[in-house]
């Protein structure tokens, strides 16, 4: 079942990459035929002959076949007697019914072509299904008529055996990081091979590179790891120069007291600013500072003014 599959899916890509061939019967042509063909029609009935629109017809077969019309991004393949003639168009030309004939109607446009590789093993080993599209173009229309059989279908075939070569030297790191570098590099491979047929490949994109779902789980679990060991490490090096900045204060404050009390001091009242906030200081720090003195005011000054001055308040009659 699995194989069935797997044969539908070539067929179908090759069914898209292999395209065929437009047809190439003008409008003129028959314009013409019908025109001779009519008037030896006509001719004959009004002779009461065959002969003349027999030999009408012929001359309309012959002429409708001498005309021919090129797109404005082709050029026809002229052959005389088999041999190469010339190239044609585009546009409106004549050529010689019988002797000679054109056999190949070449696209000179940009020609966007989708390829694939599946199941390719990578240099480390790893399965991969690769998606790319090439984009080329037929600059000498002579050598890819001649030279190659179906120009198309052997650009899609260059395509991907340079595709699967690049796949086999190349880690499965750097093809999911470095794409542009494979791109460039297919390209000119590419280019290199389809040269000859007179084909310029102007630029290699990979779509899509598709691993295994058992290794995309292990690959999101390392990725998930190296994230928590930087966080630790940012972490570490975050409280080594936290005490290293604690120790250079307590360098200052050993040499200078005053310093020392006032620093104490600025915490204690940031800690008083908060509303029942319970501050535990250390009895040595109290004694040196004078600091039950100080609470105990503060203390005085937050109560009422009745407890203050010892009087009663007024009670009523």
């Amino acid at each position: 079942m699995a194989d069935e599959k797997q044969t539908a899916k070539k067929e179908k890509q090759e069914k898209k990459t292999v395209r065929r061939e437009p047809s190439h019967t003008n409008s003129l042509s028959v314009v013409i035929f019908l025109l001779l063909a009519g008037l030896g029609i006509w001719w004959g009935i009004g002779a009461e002959s065959p002969a003349p629109a027999i030999i009408l017809i012929i001359i309309a077969l012959f002429v409708a076949s001498a005309v021919k019309i090129a797109r404005q991004w082709e050029k026809a393949l002229v052959l005389r007697l088999e041999k190469f003639h010339r190239l044609a168009g585009p546009g409106f030309f004549l050529i010689v019914p019988v002797i000679d004939t054109v056999p190949t109607w070449v696209d000179q446009r940009v020609i966007a072509s989708p390829f694939n590789a599946e199941q390719t093993l990578t240099k480390d080993t790893v399965p991969v299904d690769v998606d790319a599209v090439l984009f080329w173009v037929v600059w000498d229309a002579q050598k890819a008529a001649l030279e190659v059989e179906n120009y198309r279908e052997a650009v899609a075939w260059a395509a991907q055996t340079a595709l699967r070569d690049i796949i086999g030297k190349t880690l499965l790191s750097e093809m999911l990081a470095g794409r542009d570098r494979i791109d460039e590099e297919l390209r000119k491979v590419i280019d290199q091979r389809t040269e000859p047929w007179g084909v310029a490949v102007q630029s290699v994109e990979i779509r899509d590179v598709i691993i295994p779902d058992n290794l995309q789980d292990a690959m999101s679990r390392e990725a998930q790891a190296e994230r928590e060991r930087k966080a630790r490490i940012i972490l570490g090096t975050a409280e080594t120069e936290i005490a290293q900045k604690f120790a250079e204060a307590a360098q200052a404050y050993q040499d200078n007291p005053v310093a020392m009390h006032l620093r104490a001091m600025n915490m204690l009242y940031e800690g008083l600013k908060e509303k029942g906030a319970l501050i535990v200081v250390p009895s040595t720090a109290v004694e040196t500072m004078g600091l039950g003195t100080i609470t105990g005011l503060a203390s005085i000054s937050q109560g009422s003014p009745e407890k203050v001055t010892g009087k009663e308040p007024a009670g009523e009659d």
